[in-house]
């Protein structure tokens, strides 16, 4: 599917000032069009997981302002986002599974509780199946997030978040404590659930080998592997904050390209050969 060129998330000149009168986000712009994924990078405390928050408005800008899908958000009352919220899927940090619940009942609860996302009783089951089948999990439907592994549950959170099929994915550090193996399967389905589903999505993450995956690989559904993309690449976008600011927004060789001592620390280049 060849994307469009609607604009999915807008921030215009978008400030976060917290009680301590600490900017968060300083005056931040960007255009989320269809078809794009963003690799946003940044320190610790730059803004990163603010801007997701901000994006899902659950950060309330105290200036500029956020369009969601076209609509401005900014100032929207909470029984008018409900319905906005509900076309968002977000994986949040360290997954944030229910632990009272089993893994099928965490995958359904956006099936039960987003009104605009519920479907009949006897469809739910096939679709939770049919998320947890994505991710690789089907057989855990029965076992509490407690019985897993920290990778299994990124992967039930993903299954979570991609279950209402949404048209804009929010992932807060996917990989975030998980060792490399299984921080390159939870990029592999990442990469999965944007061939498969043509989604548009930002990643906050702090490793650059996340963001090079996402901008060079594609997922080929004969094998189910990832393949090179070739010199064509992905639509991929990538951003860096600096105490809230947004210093850079642009392609991969545009990034690797930078002179920008803070910038350029975020890129992994290859080692020189001794």
């Amino acid at each position: 599917m060849t994307p469009s060129n609607s604009s999915l998330l807008r921030f215009e000149n978008t400030s976060v000032v917290f009680d301590d009168d600490v900017r968060a986000l300083d005056k931040i712009s960007f255009d989320v069009k269809e078809g794009e994924t963003r690799i946003i990078l940044g320190a610790a405390g730059s803004g990163k997981t603010v801007l997701l928050k901000t994006a899902m408005v659950l950060n309330r800008a105290a200036e500029g302002d956020v369009l969601l899908f076209g609509q401005k958000v900014t100032n929207s009352p909470e029984s008018e986002l409900f319905q906005l919220r509900s076309k968002l899927g977000m994986l949040f940090q360290e997954s944030a599974l229910f632990d009272s619940m089993t893994v099928g009942q965490n995958v359904a609860y956006p099936l039960l509780n987003q009104t605009a996302n519920r479907i009949p009783r006897e469809q739910m089951e096939p679709a939770v199946r049919d998320s947890l089948r994505f991710v690789e999990l089907e057989q855990t439907m029965e076992k509490y997030p407690s019985e897993l592994s920290g990778g299994m549950r990124r992967r039930v959170a993903i299954a979570r978040a991609v279950v209402t099929k949404p048209p804009l994915l929010l992932y807060d550090s996917p990989t975030a404590g998980l060792d490399p193996i299984t921080a390159h399967t939870i990029m592999a389905l990442i990469v999965k659930e944007r061939d498969m589903d043509n989604t548009t999505a930002l990643v906050v993450t702090h490793r650059y080998q996340d963001g090079n995956l996402v901008a060079n690989f594609r997922y080929n559904p004969e094998s189910g592997r990832l393949d090179p993309a070739g010199e064509t690449g992905t639509n991929t976008i990538f951003m860096v904050l600096r105490e809230g600011r947004l210093v850079f927004e642009g392609k991969q060789a545009e990034l690797e390209a930078s002179s920008d001592s803070y910038i350029s620390k975020f890129v992994k280049r290859p080692e020189p050969s001794s």
